[in-house]
């Protein structure tokens, strides 16, 4: 299994666990093979290297971890130890309040940036697309905006904590408007939504996280495992996703049986699975009011183009 396994640090990227200069690594590994880069990035809480939150001893290990939340990204995305694929596990500081995380996130994604650019130098054939868990969305949202059209050509979402705003931004940039977008999420990270958009002041007032508001525009799009029509679309295409275990759960997206190796499968077959194939028909688009609406239960802001 070809995963390649770096880290922020305050004075830039380094190997996890190893003294070896960052770069020449990735460009060697880069070399070794043609089908996509998959880029992993995880979310709040973690920090490399810190004995009780690394990522890469948790969902970036290569089995599953005895935490309940501890699946194995690599195992599960499938990534084989008989292709010449590479996966990039990016750790970064997300330990800390929330505030201090989400500002880190903005570093965290111009150093991942660094990564992405050497990689696409050293092996322009390769596809890079990247798999995110919370905060990780704004970390790879922030890197678009050192990269260079065509450089990302998905990123997969699940429950993003960012704010609707700041994604508008990065996807508006020359490296985001050639970047697909696909957010998932569900009723069941509603609170969570609630907590980002009262703790973390937007840029925008009346702003809104982008887990309640529809993503709109070409090559982007919001897909809810909360409604059991996705859930037959997604099965009648091969791809069988378990229903929500939990009422309230943000990791949900990745803990389903089945979600991580459709998520593999949309990296993997970015050709001939076309967003326009993943949903049966657009989500409602209502306009948020009441109590039950800012939790998130049944309606979904409308959203500007992002």
């Amino acid at each position: 299994m070809a995963i390649i396994r770096i880290n922020q640090r305050a004075e830039g990227l380094a190997l996890h666990q190893s003294p070896a200069p960052v770069m020449p690594a990735l460009r060697r590994i880069a070399r070794t093979g043609a089908v996509p880069v998959i880029v992993m990035v995880h979310g709040f809480q973690f920090r490399p290297e810190d004995p009780r939150n690394c990522p890469h001893t948790h969902i970036f290990a290569d089995h599953d971890a005895a935490c309940w939340k501890g699946l194995s990204w690599p195992r599960a995305l499938g990534l084989s130890r008989d292709e010449p694929e590479l996966g990039l596990a990016y750790g970064w500081d997300a330990r800390g309040m929330i505030w201090k995380a989400y500002a880190n996130a903005a570093l965290a994604g111009a150093h991942l940036a660094r990564a992405l650019r050497l990689i696409r130098a050293a092996a322009p054939h390769r596809k890079i697309h990247a798999i995110t868990h919370s905060l990780g969305a704004r970390v790879v949202f922030q890197a678009l905006k050192h990269l260079n059209p065509g450089d990302l050509g998905r990123i997969i979402a699940l429950n993003p904590a960012e704010f609707h705003g700041a994604a508008r931004t990065a996807l508006r940039s020359p490296a985001g408007r050639t970047t697909e977008v696909i957010v998932v999420t569900g009723r069941e990270n509603a609170g969570y939504n609630l907590m980002l958009e009262k703790l973390v002041s937007p840029r925008r007032d009346g702003d809104r996280a982008l887990g309640m508001a529809v993503p709109r525009g070409a090559g982007r799009m919001v897909l809810r495992l909360d409604r059991a029509d996705v859930l037959r679309h997604l099965e009648g295409l091969g791809f069988p996703i378990a229903p929500q275990q939990r009422r309230v759960c943000h990791w949900s997206p990745y803990l389903r049986d089945g979600a991580l190796e459709f998520y593999g499968a949309l990296m993997r077959q970015s050709g001939t699975l076309p967003l326009s194939a993943l949903h049966p028909a657009a989500p409602s688009a209502q306009v948020q009011g009441g109590l039950l609406s800012r939790l998130g239960v049944g309606f979904w802001a409308k959203g500007e183009p992002i």
